[in-house]
Parts: structure tokens; sequence; C-alpha cells
């Protein structure tokens, strides 16, 4: 597949590119899942079946869900289910923007067709089970770039997002 002007990813990930363990977050950043809501709100969210199963309440208001399953008799109200990258590319070919928001395989299977990356960094290294692809910065032109430090977690994070050179 080619890369697709409306596809964004949307991830959280600490300096070693971990991104979950045991089907949970590495960190709560309270900031971060309020700029989540403010940039996915009204749009498409393509993620697997275990990243909305994670979730503490689905479907998130106000956002269509796209649930890419293997499993041929999932059903998730709410929810469509489809059962390959394709279909979900297929499915929001007429949309300005659609954002993939996990888990680690359905990251890895669309990040070479990615336009965009909105990427919440935490400069900091986490124990992990699963991790995003790592990122070829030489891809990538940084669009825009904000620093922040959690005081609760007691370590620093940059918002960037980058879209594809």
């Amino acid at each position: 597949m080619t890369i697709r002007d409306n596809i964004s990813i949307i991830v959280a990930i600490a300096q070693n590119f971990a991104i979950g363990k045991n089907n949970d977050l590495l960190f709560h950043l309270p900031n971060d899942l309020k700029r989540f809501k403010e940039i996915t709100t009204g749009k498409t969210l393509i993620m697997g079946r275990n990243t909305l199963l994670s979730l503490p309440k689905w479907p998130l208001p106000n956002r269509r869900h796209i649930v890419i399953s293997d499993k041929i008799d999932d059903c998730f109200e709410g929810c469509e289910v489809v059962s390959s990258i394709e279909e979900a590319v297929s499915k929001v070919k007429d949309e300005k923007e659609a954002f993939v928001i996990g888990g680690g395989m359905v990251y890895r299977q669309f990040y070479p067709i990615a336009k965009k990356l909105y990427l919440t960094l935490v400069h900091k290294d986490f124990d992990a089970d699963v991790f995003f692809p790592e990122i070829d910065y030489s891809e990538w032109r940084e669009e825009s770039r904000k620093d922040n430090y959690d005081e609760k977690n007691g370590f620093d994070y940059s918002y960037i997002d980058f879209v594809r050179k």
C-alpha cells in the first residue's frame, strides 16, 4: 500500500518505543488524554480488538470506531468490525483524516502508509511487552513541538506532530 494522506497515527510512547504492558498503558498523563480527545473528537478511530477492550468505556463519545479483528464473530456495540488493514482503509477513503490508535500490531501495519504522526514522547524508558515501530525521523518533518513536565509522574514529555516527507 502507498502512503495515505488521510491516515494519521496518534500514540504516546516512551523513549525506548514502549507503548504498553499487560494490555494497559504504561503511564497516566491527564493532559495527554485531553489532547487525544481534542484531536480525535468527530473523527474515525481505527484500532485492534485488544485496544478497544483495554478502553475503560467504549465506544468513545463522538467518534466512529473501526475495529480490526481476526475473529470472524466479533461484534462490539457502537463499532464497525473489519478483518484487515485494507478493509479499514477502504472504509475511511472519503474522510479527511482517520486516526490509528493501536495496538502494537496495528501500528506496525499502518506505520508505512500513515501521512501524519501525532506523537507524545515520554523522555524515559519503561518496561513493556508492546512497542511502537522504531521511528526513522529522516522520513518525517516536524510540524510542531511542545515540551511538558508532569509533576505527578516526575518526568518530561513532548507533544510532537510530524508529517511524512
